[in-house]
């Protein structure tokens, strides 16, 4: 028996609240201080808490998870047909629907690790190593050898190796977009803040698997391991429920059905034949084979399998790379999007949208860091920059006081740097200023301290100090500002304050740029030199929505599904760009469907509002909401669950680790494929390959298609089966010969399966697909309307295959060759309804139906070669008991089977009269008398 774990220490105890409390404070109960551990209590520590990595998930043993595979009712159905298959000793038979069940299983089998993958991208997130205070000097070590206590050292570049609480800090930033979803770097400090904020808002604390990007930093290590953020995560996806898929779940309850129904009509069949007609033992048992034979579809598993198979492949085309086979439909049956803003809706790339200058305001066309776009004044007009001093001021300052590049590559303009200092070299070169005839002297780095940056840049025999920041600070080191003639003026402070708030209040993050003459000579610039600073301007940066996302929301906006936004970005920067991508109107109300009528709900909910709703409470405002704001891991998967309480199929879209718990939560995991980290790619069902939110839009459409084609391709082939168990169990009701053998009723199941109803999977989707809403998943997969038309469909061409059997066995047929004529009837049949299966909701009696599928004739011609074989080839009589026939044998059933189109067509017909006239009477105006 394994011994018990240690009991934790207080040195290895979880410290409550490590942001919120003062840093000295946090070490002394961690058992540790600014200096650091020794080496003996570091091996302590590890030997108790463990090592610092992500632990791998736990298993079921190997035989289960080949076991799981079978537990499917379509593979029941199966199973039991290569049963029956067994007991009549067509083994041949048998091994080939066994086959299909094993594939199909494998397939599963091969798709079932994506959570296990994921976690596994999870745990390479980790750093390597991890420069460590031990025994009074810095070293490095193992990151799996960290332990809370330690004191860690990092810089740019490097991977924070555990949660840590920090000690001291010098410009220190830390790039958490894949933990929290913020596109810009987050400035870290040892000031302790609330003890409610959230993991965005801990600017005290850096997070395990997150960058550096700028400045040094030291902190004492508080959790390590599964205990991180990033383990945290981990539980989360290991935690998250998997869902059935709408089709999954129709498919279960028709193969059910399907089950009960065939045993139903057995019970009664084989009563009848006994009381009534006194068939003998062996004689019901064959009947009973032949009629579940017949009855069961032992294509549609395969079918349906094949039917997604292709559509992955279409969607793949499309930039939609499918990682689970059901997902591909279930894209069809979305009613609400929840996506994640940074990257997704957003392009990712800080851009400057407008500049304010005393004299007026410029707007800044283009996104991203392509130097592509113009800046205008305000009446439209491109403004150069000898026409505008003020302008030239403002673009000259930013691109001066600047250590970002953006560089042409293979894949579009890249940034070299911080993104905000990024969005304003673009800047500066839309508005051609690229600093060309200054030289840099000195400079004093931004300093999360104070704020700003500040350079001294020579040109000729002068020198000018230009400066930016954040507003507030400049603001106050300004005594003039820039005119319009680009000469001093008096400054107004109270005009400048209301320009950043009214800046702010569009999502814009506000930046200041002011200069200053330098003294002759000076070659250095200090702290104590930015005084009597000349304001140029402002600027307003922030990471754009996507063009092509604003067209795909109102696209899925009119389609009926829901589109809505999480973020952990800030609630005002949420709002303005929810209401630039069309999800809000301009006064912040939901423009997706089923908007309630009052204005009750909010138009962003934050993550510690969320945090204060219960289960109930969530659920009853969530349809509401459409914009969530600073929200954690666990708030979307909330969102998800709740959204799922109402019965939505949920899509979550997401590249950072902070989704992964959410999309392996949702019914269709979205991952974006260029900038989406691995652990999120491993937990999605599917990834974009071109990062494109329009992408998915297409998805959907695509996943509409193809449920439609697996729809038709159900609706196409069940009357085969229906009309050879109607054949079979007519002729047992009223103790005739049997017009068609089990091993003749395999042939058309698989003949039809394999040929004809392939063809509808290549069918092109429907006039208007992405005009109607999205379908009801709990709908069966055979409404009312379409079981009759089944039912209709199967007695007509079971009807016909009765009438010629005993009608050629009333001539001068034999039996062989009268069950041959019947098959070839079906087959026929079969033939001419799937020509009325092409337009579910118009009709087939127009020269479309010829055309757009050339897969429908390469399968008619193949089923026809098929059937030629199965009536001339010698052997194939000994196998399924055919016989040749002539003429008489082909024109009958081809006569039958056009007549056969023509009878489902003006069934067709008078079923879409139905249908306008109950639109009709529900669209008239309502009576002003109600009848008694």
């Amino acid at each position: 028996m394994p011994a018990p774990p240690p009991a934790p220490t207080a040195a290895t105890r979880a410290v409550a609240t490590p942001w919120a409390r003062p840093a000295p404070e946090v070490a002394a109960e961690l058992g540790s201080s600014a200096g650091g551990l020794g080496s003996a209590s570091a091996a302590r520590r590890l030997a108790d808490v463990g090592p610092n990595e992500l632990p791998p998930p736990e298993r079921p043993p190997l035989w289960r998870r080949v076991l799981a595979q079978f537990q499917d009712v379509l593979v029941y159905v199966l199973l039991v047909s290569a049963g029956l298959k067994a007991i009549l000793g067509e083994w041949i038979d048998f091994t080939i629907i066994l086959l299909v069940a094993v594939v199909n299983a494998a397939v599963g089998f091969i798709q079932e690790g994506r959570a296990e993958s994921a976690l596994e991208g999870i745990r390479q997130m980790l750093s390597p190593s991890a420069e460590v205070l031990r025994d009074g000097a810095w070293a490095t070590v193992d990151a799996a050898h960290v332990v809370p206590g330690d004191v860690v050292r990092v810089r740019p570049g490097e991977r924070v190796p555990a949660d840590v609480r920090v000690l001291e800090a010098t410009n220190l930033r830390v790039e958490e977009s894949a933990l929290t979803g913020e596109a810009l770097a987050t400035e870290k400090d040892p000031v302790p803040v609330d003890p409610q904020a959230g993991v965005g808002d801990r600017s005290s604390m850096l997070f395990s698997g997150t960058i550096v990007v700028a400045g040094t930093g030291s902190g004492v290590v508080v959790e390590t391991g599964a205990s991180t953020e990033l383990g945290r995560i981990q539980g989360l996806v290991a935690e998250a429920d998997e869902l059935s898929t709408p089709l999954t779940r129709q498919l279960g309850r028709f193969g059910t059905a399907i089950a009960l129904l065939i045993l139903v009509l057995g019970v009664v069949m084989a009563v009848i034949g006994h009381t009534l007609h006194h068939f003998s033992v062996d004689e019901l048992l064959s009947a009973s084979i032949g009629f579940a034979v017949a009855a069961v579809p032992e294509g549609l598993p395969a079918l349906v399998t094949i039917t997604l198979a292709l559509g992955v492949q279409q969607m793949a085309r499309r930039n939609a790379i499918t990682r689970r086979l059901p997902s591909v439909e279930t894209l069809g049956a979305v009613t609400t999007i929840c996506s994640d803003k940074t990257g997704t809706l957003t392009k990712n790339e800080m851009t400057a949208r407008v500049v304010r200058t005393a004299d007026g305001t410029f707007d800044v066309d283009g996104a991203g860091y392509a130097p592509e776009g113009a800046v205008t004044s305000s009446g439209g007009v491109q403004a150069a920059l000898g026409d505008h001093p003020d302008l030239r001021s403002v673009v000259e300052a930013v691109a001066l006081c600047n250590d970002a590049e953006v560089v042409p590559g293979a894949g579009g303009w890249a940034l070299v740097g911080e993104p905000t200092e990024g969005a304003l070299r673009t800047l500066a070169l839309k508005a051609g200023e690229d600093g060309a005839g200054w030289d840099r002297v000195a400079v004093v780095p931004f300093d999360s301290a104070v704020k700003y940056m500040a350079t001294l840049d020579a040109r000729g025999s002068g020198a000018v100090v230009h400066v930016k920041g954040a507003p507030d600070r400049v603001l106050a080191r300004c005594a003039s500002q820039v005119g319009a003639d680009g000469t001093a003026e008096p400054l107004d402070p109270a005009f400048w304050e209301g320009e950043v708030e009214a800046l702010g209040a569009r999502g814009l993050r506000v930046l200041a740029a002011a200069r200053r003459t330098a003294p002759d000579g000076a070659r250095g610039v200090h702290d104590d030199d930015l005084h009597e600073l000349e304001l140029c301007g402002l600027i307003g940066i922030v990471d754009p929505p996507r063009p092509e996302a604003v067209v795909a929301i109102a696209d899925c906006h009119r389609a009926g599904i829901a589109v809505k936004m999480i973020t952990g970005d800030h609630p005002g920067t949420a709002v303005a760009i929810a209401k630039e991508l069309g999800i809000l109107d301009s006064a912040g109300r939901p423009l997706g469907p089923g908007t309630p009528d009052e204005d009750t709900a909010p138009a962003v909910l934050t993550g510690a509002e969320l945090e204060a709703l219960s289960t109930v409470q969530l659920r009853a405002v969530v349809l509401d909401v459409d914009v969530y704001a600073r929200t954690s891991p666990e708030h979307k998967i909330r969102i998800v669950s709740a959204l799922q309480a109402h019965r939505q199929v949920v899509a979550m879209t997401g590249d950072g680790v902070n989704d992964a718990p959410a999309l392996s939560q949702a019914d269709v995991g979205v991952a974006m494929g260029i900038k989406g980290t691995e652990a999120t790619k491993e937990a999605a069902d599917v990834v974009l390959a071109d990062d494109n939110f329009a992408t998915i839009e297409r998805a959907v459409e695509e996943g509409r298609r193809i449920y439609d084609n697996v729809r038709k391709s159900v609706l196409f082939l069940l009357p085969t089966n229906g009309a050879q168990a109607l054949v079979i169990l007519v002729a047992v009701l009223f103790g005739l010969t049997l017009p068609l053998t089990p091993v003749q009723v395999l042939w058309v199941n698989m003949v039809t399966a394999v040929t004809l109803s392939l063809a509808l999977a290549y069918e092109s989707a429907e006039p208007g697909i992405m005009d109607r809403p999205p379908r009801d998943p709990d709908e069966s997969l055979v409404g009312r309307a379409a079981l009759g038309r089944i039912l209709l469909v199967s007695a007509v061409i079971g009807g016909a295959t009765l009438v010629v059997f005993f009608t050629e066995r009333a001539g001068n047929m034999s039996v062989a060759q009268a069950q041959t004529t019947a098959v070839t009837t079906l087959v026929l049949g079969q033939l001419a309804y799937l020509f009325n299966c092409r337009f579910l909701g118009r009709s087939s009696l127009t020269l479309d139906v010829l055309r757009g599928n050339r897969v429908l004739w390469i399968s008619a011609g193949a089923l026809v070669v098929l059937q030629l074989l199965f009536v001339y080839v010698p052997f194939m009589h000994t196998v399924f008991d055919s016989a040749s026939v002539g003429w008489r044998g082909w024109w009958v059933p081809l006569l039958l089977a056009v007549a056969v189109f023509g009878f489902v067509e003006a069934v067709k017909a008078l079923s879409r009269r139905r249908e306008r006239s109950r639109l009709a009477a529900a669209h008239s105006p309502v009576s002003g008398s109600v009848a008694p």
